[in-house]
């Protein structure tokens, strides 16, 4: 029987987080209102330390305020469990002690039976280890996860949570900025987002703000033409990088309109920028993940470097549209998303059912608890889909070709 469940958020954010927190709270005052809920703050990092929020009736009474925010209201931070090395580092345990039974024991001394992760790839490969951990040394616990990514790059889950929302967020944040376009002569705009081995974010970023061009009613005898205001080109990792090829056709749109649109993921390119590093002997940066430090890496600087002189641009401008759109509330897609699958995920702990709750894409894309040794990250972004060949197409950029992606382990 469960008496107590514990909530935890982690990993980057995504625009579902606080109200995933919101859901849960909810459906178990809905349907199952004796059980106790706390919430570790800063993710696995406070499940280490005991760090955690009591849900209290006046919590429980006005969850549906966290349905209307961003970010996290209980934090999250960035801690693999089964990276000894670097929670020594921390200072979250002591050496030579494994964190998987310090979280474990954790878990028991607060009186945990279900544990709720709402994270991405690392932070459900993480709570994979946990239940693993939990399920061979008879702890007695469930662990239920939820998917959350901005990158949707979660196997096999089809649509996490939060992606939708981010890519609205960044097709609104496109209006603005590529409203600049005509702030000097021969302007070269790079939207940069996120997505550090998956395009799709980006992709749904530029169909949206490609719609919203579609939409609107110009007026281009005065200069208001939506030539000038819409994407040129769709930069993501899993097609191949020919910038030559590519300069060519954007020199035709820069001569003729004055102006270049350029969406790049922020993985887009990155082999290149990584092996360009290589060779002048610098270190590549990584993270505890072991993933490549984009941030250090900076691939629009790097674009903007190459394209600039390319296409004889007078004026570059970087825009980085990743924290405002990753830090949103949830739109109405992804609330109703989240309502599903947190009904479900209640459901599923109270049964004492683990897994990771979201619509399986190798059974028909229907809403289950997935198993938690088929959760993987690193879904690549398929480029060979019908929308986004139309949309290439609509923009005049040519089908791509698929890329050698770089291995990050």
């Amino acid at each position: 029987m469960v008496q107590k469940v514990a909530l935890l958020t982690a990993g980057g954010f995504a625009p579902c987080l606080s109200s995933a927190i919101g859901g849960l709270i909810q459906r178990y005052t809905e349907v199952a209102p004796e059980v106790e809920i706390i919430a570790y703050r800063y993710g696995y990092q406070g499940l280490l330390t005991g760090d955690f929020l009591e849900v209290t009736p006046e919590v429980r009474a006005k969850a549906h305020l966290l349905h209307l925010y961003g970010g996290s209201p209980i934090g999250n931070s960035r801690v693999k469990l089964t990276n000894a090395k670097d929670l020594v580092k921390r200072g979250l345990v002591a050496e030579g002690v494994d964190p998987l039974k310090v979280a474990a024991d954790r878990l028991v001394a607060d009186g945990v039976d279900v544990l709720h992760t709402i994270g991405g790839d690392d932070t459900n490969t993480t709570a994979a280890d946990l239940a693993a951990y939990l399920a061979s040394n008879d702890y007695g616990l469930t662990v239920v996860g939820l998917p959350k990514t901005i990158d949707n790059d979660v196997y096999p889950i089809a649509q996490s949570l939060g992606a939708d929302t981010a890519a609205e967020m960044g097709a609104r944040f496109a209006k603005n900025v590529l409203a600049e376009h005509n702030a000097g002569t021969r302007l070269l705009i790079i939207h940069e987002i996120m997505g550090r081995n998956c395009g799709w974010l980006t992709a749904a970023t530029a169909a949206k703000y490609h719609a919203w061009i579609k939409e609107q009613e110009w007026l281009p005898e005065i200069g208001l033409d939506s030539k000038t205001w819409d994407v040129h080109s769709i930069l993501v990792p899993e097609a191949a990088l020919d910038i030559q090829a590519a300069t060519e056709r954007l020199l035709g749109v820069m001569d003729e309109i004055g102006c270049v649109n350029i969406f790049l993921s922020e993985g887009a390119g990155v082999t290149d920028i990584v092996a360009e590093m290589e060779r002048n002997g610098e270190d590549v940066p990584r993270d505890a993940f072991g993933h490549i430090r984009l941030d250090k890496v900076n691939p629009g600087a790097w674009f903007a470097t190459k394209y600039a002189e390319m296409l004889k641009a007078e004026k570059v401008l970087v825009q980085k549209s990743g924290y405002y759109a990753r830090s949103a509330p949830a739109n109405q897609f992804d609330l109703d998303l989240i309502r599903s699958m947190t009904d479900l995920a209640v459901a599923s702990a109270l049964r004492g059912q683990p897994g990771v709750v979201g619509h399986d894409e190798d059974n028909g894309d229907e809403l289950s608890v997935i198993a938690f040794d088929r959760i993987k990250g690193g879904k690549p972004f398929d480029i060979t889909q019908d929308w986004y060949l139309e949309l290439l197409s609509e923009i005049g950029q040519p089908a791509p070709e698929p890329a050698t992606l770089l291995a990050e382990h």
